[in-house]
């Protein structure tokens, strides 16, 4: 009797495609409530809680916390749990300085011209942030700003750096929030450079000009890490660019 050679229909690159799917969900979502702060520094995350929520196992949800362990975002400690790390713009004050180096790249390397729509978008955050200056809320300003980060990184077609970017700034995007939440920094001067740099941003791309966006990225940046920096020493952190034992950031 011959041997049926027939092969199933290809079921197994679907459902990879779904895990991957599934992965990245839940991976997007834990890291957004860990930079909203809804996960505070110290907070155990329960696999079980997280896993019965998102609908599945706890083995790719062990995969998720080991991918944002490895972000820096989360510690795990053999026999006690998962727990949420805390960000300090000290400690990181480097990884603000290769963000500012970093995001020069973006016009460069494999730019993505920005079409009608990504205009459109880009104006709708113009406008949310226009508006935020009458609440001041500083949740609402930090998703606005990681919906401008993600939009940003739109703009270059180069998935290594994008990757890296992304690693990079989500392991400060608590710095902000946190300081804005204990009101070490001025939250209507935190918008109203926030609003010049989205218009600036506009114009550059109007023009088509990713360079000059990139420019403008990398200015924002070093100066935000300046505020920010002021804040938790009073105005004696190093410069940047400053070489030593904690360099600079950015």
């Amino acid at each position: 009797m011959l041997e049926d050679r027939r092969q199933t229909p290809k079921a197994a690159p679907a459902t990879t495609a779904n895990a991957r799917r599934r992965f990245k969900r839940i991976h997007h979502e834990i890291r957004r409530r860990i930079c909203l702060l809804d996960y505070p520094p110290g907070m155990k995350l329960s696999e079980e809680a997280l896993a019965s929520e998102f609908g599945t196992s706890r083995t790719p949800l062990r995969r998720v916390l080991a991918k944002l362990e490895d972000e820096g975002l989360v510690q795990s400690v053999h026999g006690v749990g998962t727990f949420v790390t805390d960000s300090d713009i000290i400690e990181l004050a480097q990884v603000y300085e290769l963000r500012v180096e970093l995001v020069e790249l973006t016009g460069k390397l494999s730019p993505r011209k920005p079409d009608a729509a990504y205009l459109c978008a880009f104006r709708d955050l113009a406008n949310r942030s226009k508006e935020l200056m009458s609440s001041r809320d500083p949740r609402a300003f930090t998703e606005l700003d990681m919906d401008h980060f993600k939009l940003l990184m739109k703009l270059t077609g180069n998935k290594a750096l994008r990757k890296v970017c992304e690693r990079l700034y989500f392991q400060t995007k608590r710095i902000w929030i946190k300081s804005a939440l204990a009101a070490a920094i001025d939250l209507t001067e935190e918008l109203t450079v926030f609003n010049r740099e989205l218009e600036d941003t506009i114009a550059a791309l109007e023009i088509g000009d990713l360079i000059a966006v990139s420019n403008i990225q990398k200015a924002h940046i070093s100066m935000s890490f300046r505020r920010l920096m002021n804040s938790a020493t009073g105005g004696v952190g190093s410069p940047l660019g400053e070489k030593g034992d904690q360099g600079p950031a950015g």
